[in-house]
């Protein structure tokens, strides 16, 4: 487990374009009530906000996921990140798991799933990237929408119709994943632009907490709980008031203010 960042209840930036950001984030992980070791791991640093689940045995799932939040620090405190500085990042994690030892031979790997504020053209926006099962959510206006898609078995089954959005949440596959960042291949996120919208909350997490947390529930606790800090607080004890099956993480950043420079100066 690797926690990198802390929460900030009032981050003001002007990105490059003229805007001006004003945040406030938390983070939280637990092992939770059946896992030994965390192997769970997160960012939680301007302008990147990620999470990384390990896995591949005995203590490399913990080595892989620090390995990539470590290795996505490197670009934390700049103004911004472009899918350049993030797929380098995971490339040279992946090498760094290449180079640990204890490891077992089929080597280890993780999932990630983050957001970070970058540039698409000219105009300032949400990097939603993911590998794995791990998933990033945004919730706006009360509405809430999952912003990555999984890379997994049974999301395959759903998108060929063979099984129900249900029943992959209880199918024995769930947690056979079809890419991941380790395993000595080169990772492959996909990419999503979001606008950067005032109000807008947005939510990283790893497994543990969807597989103890429907949709439902986690906009129930979303909601109810304005303040970043509380929001993950609910949310961890949530997840582990249903089991706590495994490791727990959520990042949960706000956007409190969205000043756009005048157009016509």
């Amino acid at each position: 487990m690797t926690q990198i960042g802390h929460g900030n209840t009032g981050h003001t930036v002007t990105l490059p374009d003229g805007t001006e950001l004003e945040l406030a984030w938390a983070a939280m992980t637990d092992v939770g009530l059946r896992r030994e070791v965390n192997e769970d791991s997160y960012i939680a640093q301007w302008p990147i906000f990620a999470v990384a689940d390990g896995m591949g045995g005995h203590a490399a799932g913990d080595f892989a996921s620090a390995a990539v939040v470590t290795r996505l620090a490197e670009h934390g405190g700049r103004d911004i990140v472009g899918t350049t500085e993030i797929d380098s990042a995971l490339r040279l994690a992946v090498t760094d798991m290449g180079r640990s030892t204890g490891v077992t031979d089929e080597g280890s790997g993780t999932t990630v799933t983050g957001a970070a504020v970058g540039m698409i053209g000219d105009e300032a926006a949400w990097l939603i990237f993911n590998i794995g099962d791990s998933r990033v959510y945004r919730l706006e206006s009360g509405v809430l929408d999952q912003l990555t898609v999984d890379h997994s078995i049974v999301q395959e089954l759903v998108d060929a119709g063979q099984i129900t959005r249900e029943e992959a949440d209880t199918h024995p596959h769930s947690n056979v994943i079809t890419r991941a960042v380790g395993f000595h291949e080169v990772p492959a996120p996909d990419y999503r632009a979001v606008e950067i919208a005032e109000g807008m909350r947005l939510l990283a997490c790893s497994d543990g907490l969807t597989k103890e947390l429907t949709s439902y529930g986690i906009r129930h606790f979303l909601l109810e709980n304005p303040k970043a800090d509380a929001a993950v607080k609910a949310l961890v004890d949530a997840a582990l008031g249903n089991g706590g099956r495994d490791n727990i993480t959520v990042v949960v950043v706000d956007v409190l203010k969205v000043r756009r420079p005048d157009p016509a100066g």
